[in-house]
């Protein structure tokens, strides 16, 4: 009851902009009392909201804090269901894990775990991946799609697509898109996304899609042996990105691409993809579980199989490796 208060307001700050909200309107408007909105209001401020409240005319939120909390998050969200239900953590191992739990209980889709650090993070083929506190965005989210089990994989390359539509939105960078997973701003890797599969031998119980985002690093704050493979949002654009407010953008062009995916499928995400894609008629090497095949990147297949031609005609098909360009 008190969370949907606190949702209930913030989606009346959010409607309102910058017009002040008296308290007995906003009383009527969720449907409590006037001292249950000034308890609230003295919440949001305890987490670093500053409200200005001004003698009849009533209160208005000015700035928000510069930690992700769920409620600056839900503060302007434009999105049905993705996003808002809201799991977050100051600390943890891994949202990931997190994840994995709440999917059991049979949370709603959309749900999302968020973290300000991760103590464990991980990316592809298990490997580490640096979390570091208020500096970047490490979440995970839940979906349940009606898919085969062969299609997973395409909500990786969607999920790409939506966070470089968000970080253009946020930020005005360009990033591109190296398959399968990554973004890249000047060649250097800003995010990487880990999406696991909770199935039966015929269905999907649910994908769980990890989210990790480099936004207010500086360069010092990466060891030393990721400070020529990776950046963050800042280095590349020389200014401090809001880390709720691109939150909110990818959960809006993520919810955007992922209706359009359950109603016509792959197709139109494929083509977005291609448009982001670094790689497309460049030579590649795609490292396997078991070899190594350079060749020319024709682009994916329907299913999101990247396609490489290596200098005797042949295509190769590839559906797992570490690509170089």
């Amino acid at each position: 009851m008190q969370s949907e208060i606190r949702k209930k307001l913030l989606d009346a700050f959010t409607n309102a902009g910058e017009i002040f909200l008296s308290g007995q309107h906003l009383a009527e408007l969720i449907g409590c009392s006037r001292t249950a909105v000034w308890k609230h209001i003295e919440e949001l401020r305890k987490e670093g909201f500053e409200l200005e409240a001004v003698r009849n005319k009533g209160y208005r939120i000015v700035k928000t804090p510069e930690r992700i909390t769920a409620d600056e998050i839900r503060l302007g969200l434009a999105t049905n269901f993705i996003g808002r239900n809201i799991h977050y953590e100051e600390s943890v191992e891994s949202t990931q894990k997190i994840a994995h739990r709440l999917s059991n209980e049979d949370v709603p889709e959309g749900s999302v775990i968020i973290a300000e650090e991760q103590l464990s993070g991980k990316g592809r083929m298990n490997r580490a991946w640096h979390s570091p506190k208020y500096s970047g965005i490490w979440m995970s989210l839940i979906l349940r799609p009606n898919i085969p089990l062969t299609n997973a994989p395409q909500l990786t390359l969607l999920t790409a697509v939506a966070i470089v539509q968000a970080m253009e939105e946020e930020t005005g960078l360009q990033p591109v898109i190296k398959w399968p997973n990554d973004i890249l701003l000047n060649g250097k890797k800003v995010t990487g996304i880990l999406t696991e599969l909770q199935a039966e031998a015929d269905r999907i119980h649910s994908i769980i899609i990890g989210i990790g985002i480099n936004v207010n690093q500086k360069k010092e704050d990466f060891p030393s042996e990721l400070q020529e493979k990776a950046s963050s949002l800042f280095i590349e654009s020389g200014k401090l990105i809001s880390r709720a407010g691109l939150i909110r953008s990818i959960f809006k062009h993520f919810e955007k691409l992922y209706l359009l995916y359950l109603e016509q499928g792959f197709f139109p995400i494929k083509l977005l993809w291609e448009g982001y894609a670094v790689s497309i008629g460049k030579i590649l090497k795609a490292r396997t579980l078991t070899n190594v095949i350079e060749g020319k990147a024709l682009g994916i297949t329907d299913e999101g199989v990247l396609k490489l031609e290596d200098r005797t005609g042949v295509v190769h098909h590839i559906y797992s490796a570490d690509i170089e360009v």
